[in-house]
This record gives C-alpha cells, structure tokens and sequence, in this order.
C-alpha cells in the first residue's frame, strides 16, 4: 500500500520503519525542516532533557550511543532520532519542511494528500508559507503529529500595551537562546517540567527570574537520597501497578485490595523522601495532598538545580498564583498576577502546556474521531472505529513513548496485514469510551484528551502486543515486575511480526506492485 505519515518525530519514524520493512511504499511529511518532532532544533528550549533515562527512552533495536548522559538533551535525542532515520533508511521517504495542509478521503477508500514546502526557517521554525502545492493520494493514512503539537499560550490582556513597552511573549518552545534572557527580567510561567528546565537555564543570566506556578505538582528526584535511580521505582511494573488500572492483574488486584496500606506507604514514601531532599518545607514548596495523587497533576521528574536556585534566590516560586493580565508600568512591561502584586517583566515564556489538532483533516473526519469533548475516540489508542484506513499513533504519551510509538506501528502493520483481530465496531465503541471513563476518573481529566497514558505505558503495551500473539515472554516481564523495563526487550516483536506478514503473503496470490510515488501538481 501507499502510506502518507504525518510528523517525523519518534511516532512518525517508527510508523514508517516497520511499514517500510513490510512492505509498503511510505512518504512522511513534517513541517520542521528536521526529524525529531518535540526535539526538532526548531523547538528547542534550553535546559530541555528527557524525563526518562537514555536506556528507558531508547527505541528497541536502536540502542542510544553509550557516551550519552543518563538523561540525554534536546539536541542529543534530535541526533538520535536523526541517526535512527538513516540507520533505516528512511531519509529516502521524508518530506520535511513540508506541511500537510489537507488530508481527506478521497471517495474510493484512499486519501488525498495536500502539502506544500514551508520554507520554514530554521532558526525560529516558522514558515515563509512559500512553495508550490502539491496532491498526491494514498490507501492508509497515518496521523503522527503528537500531542504537544501546538503550545498553549495563554492569551493576557494588555498584550499591545506590553508589547510596545518593549517586552516579549512567547511560548517555551519558541525561546531557544538562552542569552536573549541575559540581564532581562523574566517570568516563566508554569511549574511543569519544561516550565523548571527552563527557569534555571533562565535563571543563570537574566536580572531576574520569576516562576508562576498556577498548582503546585509533586516532584520526583532523579537519585532517592542520592542513591537510588527514581526508574528503579517508576519505570518498572511494580512501579505501574501502583496506581490502579481498568483491568488489573493478580498482584495489583491485591495492591488495590488487601495491601492497599502497604501500596500507599510505599509510594507516599517517595513524597516524603522528596520533601526531605529538596527542603520543600523550607521553601515552601510543599504540594497538597500526597504523592499518589501525582498522576492527576503530571508525573514531574525534578530539573536539577532548579529548587537549589530557589533556595539561594536565583529563582523565585509565585505558588498557586497566574497571570492575569500584561501592561506598561511607566513605560516599562509588567505583569499582574491573581493576588493583585506586580512585577516587572521584559521576558515572558510560557511554559502552559499543548494542544494537540488535526486541523488538515475536514470537519467531517474530525467529528467521527472526537467526543463532545474533543477527547480522542481511537481503539487501542490508534484506531478510530467509524473512520476507516486511518490510523494515529504517538497519541499513546507515556514513560516510555518512544517504546509505546514502536509497538503502536507494530499494531498499525499487523492491522494492515489482517493480523488483528479487531472486535464489532459497537464493541470496539464500548472499550473506547470504557477507557476514557476510567482516565477521567484516575486522571483527574489530565489525560491530554485521551492521548495520554501515563503512568499505564506497559498495560498499553501488553495489551497492543497481545492482539498480535506477540508478547514478550513471561520470564522477561517477570523480571520487569523488580528491574526497569528495558526497551531491548522487544527488539524480536517486529522480526516476528514480519515474519508472520510474509508467511500469509506467500499464501495469497501476488497484487500488481502500486505506481512510483509521484506527486501531482495541484493547480491553486
């Protein structure tokens, strides 16, 4: 089959390496003029890392070189990704810094395509919006722009008024050099991790560094008193099965049962430890309620230095407070926050989050794969049930995203080859929106529309992989229960996969192979 994908970030490039090594003629778009998505150079902020050690943030047969840190930046996991496309050859099949602008069935089962060349520069990555449209159509179609497609700024009154006074306001994500804040006095809001990545990149140069924390969220350390790697106790199916899912297993009906003292001690344990180590009374810095209540704000993992900067005065927390409105004090740009107080602010960057939209496909489509809500209805996290050969993936955020994106394609290539068997659409329906209700209710709502999937990253798995027949074997995930799961682990699923694919292949008499993929110039 032709497939278009839509995004080059870890979604997109796993999608279109085990689609390409079954056997289908693939093309990836991206605006950005590089691979990567989130860590595009394009969106970079400083101070970014990932939330998950290198070995955790790994893709299966891909390991990430061994001289990188433990918690790699931005610009390492861009090269990754970028060596991960052309150890795959999948540079051939790229199309970057080229933006879908439609995406629509085409009335006989396929897709049309429209996209044009962004021109998009590659320092601010916005786009020139030059370039000759082009249309093209495709049988499968598969949507992989993420759910931190589009920051989320708030939008302040008083902006022209801050704006003219000379101050600046921007998203995280669009604030990429660190010396643009040197001697500035500056607001971060947000207390999220990219919002604490940045602060104290912020905070080494500017006059003065102010963080706007709405809500305070509870931050896990990377080292337990120093010592003990945080992923010894999140990143492994012990670690899951501490907070309750929709179909549990043996030993978390007995966590959520019987030992549900025991399971709370234990991960409440970890917010003490964490008040302790960072001081959090003494700065007072202490989130309400307790440690298991962390999957209904965001699982933060701490940005080192950053309550080190609080406790010397380099930064400033402004807790359970925003921004109300932006204006000029005397000529000079300030913010007013919720309790009234003022502060000048020649820097804002907000740190408020994403939206994720699909706004090339038509409203139609759009409908059909949404809820009066706007949440996300995809079957697996990837299928909608009433739109057919369209798939998502990377709409499955967790821990382990780039593991969970894997497996996702996987699924979307079995799919493809008939090797899921999928329930009755008003089945697949019900498990839907049984899903959704159960995130509601464990999430607190804060499931990023139903994209994401934290902390329940391996349950996705399992049961994505168990479609297929292709688990990894008992012994291994018992091993997980205690030892970080390792994404190596699942380097066999797509050999496998593939292996199954040409053995039905053989079976069935050959297709005539699709035309070359050649774009058709599409008259604007």
């Amino acid at each position: 089959m032709k497939i278009a994908i839509i995004g080059a970030g870890v979604a997109g490039l796993t999608s279109a390496k085990v689609l390409t090594q079954a056997g289908h003629q693939v093309r990836v778009y991206d605006k950005a003029p590089d691979v990567g998505g989130v860590w595009s150079r394009t969106r970079r902020y400083p101070g970014v890392t990932t939330q998950s050690p290198k070995a955790q943030y790994s893709l299966s047969d891909f390991p990430m070189p061994a001289h990188y840190p433990e918690w790699p930046d931005g610009a390492q996991i861009q090269a990754y990704f970028a060596a991960y496309a052309e150890h795959f050859g999948l540079d051939r099949v790229l199309r970057l810094g080229t933006e879908v602008t439609a995406a629509r069935p085409d009335g006989s089962g396929g897709w049309l395509v429209e996209s044009r060349p962004t021109g998009t520069d590659a320092g601010t990555g916005t786009s020139t919006g030059t370039g000759t449209a082009e249309a093209e159509t495709f049988d499968r179609l598969v949507v992989a722009n993420g759910i931190f497609c589009e920051p989320a700024v708030p939008a302040y009154p008083g902006l022209d008024e801050f704006t003219a006074a000379g101050g600046r306001l921007c998203a995280g994500t669009e604030f990429h050099e660190v010396e643009d804040a040197r001697d500035r006095r500056v607001l971060v809001v947000g207390y999220g991790k990219s919002a604490c990545d940045v602060a104290v990149a912020i905070g080494q140069v500017a006059a003065s560094t102010d963080v706007i924390a709405r809500q305070m969220l509870w931050k896990v350390p990377r080292k337990i008193n120093g010592i003990v790697n945080f992923k010894l106790l999140l990143l492994t199916r012990l670690g899951e099965a501490l907070f309750r899912y929709l179909r549990p297993g043996g030993v978390e009906r007995f966590l959520h049962g019987p030992g549900k003292g025991l399971r709370g001690k234990m991960i409440n344990s970890i917010g003490t430890v964490s008040i302790r180590q960072f001081g959090l009374d003494k700065l007072g810095l202490v989130p309400e309620g307790q440690m298991e209540d962390i999957v209904r704000g965001a699982i933060g993992l701490a940005t080192e230095g950053f309550f080190e900067g609080v406790a010397d005065g380099t930064l400033t927390v402004h807790r359970d407070r925003t921004v109300v409105r932006l204006f000029a004090a005397d000529g000079r740009p300030s913010a007013e926050l919720s309790d009234g107080s003022t502060l000048p602010a020649d820097l804002v960057v907000c740190a408020t989050g994403f939206t994720q939209e699909v706004p090339f496909l038509p409203e139609e489509v759009r409908e059909r794969v949404t809820d009066e809500r706007g949440n996300y209805l995809l079957y697996r996290q990837i299928r909608p049930v009433d739109v057919p050969g369209l798939y998502f993936n990377g709409y499955n955020s967790s821990f382990f995203s780039p593991l969970n994106a894997e497996m996702a394609a996987v699924w979307i290539a079995g799919d493809l080859g008939g090797l899921v068997p999928l329930p009755a659409p008003e089945a697949m329906r019900e498990a839907v929106v049984e899903q959704l209700a159960f995130m509601d209710e464990a999430l607190d709502r804060h499931h990023s529309r139903g994209a994401k999937i934290i902390p329940y990253s391996l349950h996705n798995a399992d049961e994505v992989l168990g479609d297929l027949g292709l688990n990894i074997s008992t012994p291994v995930r018992a091993w997980h229960w205690l030892g970080p799961v390792n994404p190596a682990a699942y380097r066999r699923v797509t050999p496998e996969l593939l292996k199954r694919l040409r053995a039905q292949q053989a079976a069935v008499p050959p297709k005539p192979d699709h035309a070359p993929l050649t774009p058709t110039r599409a008259a604007r």
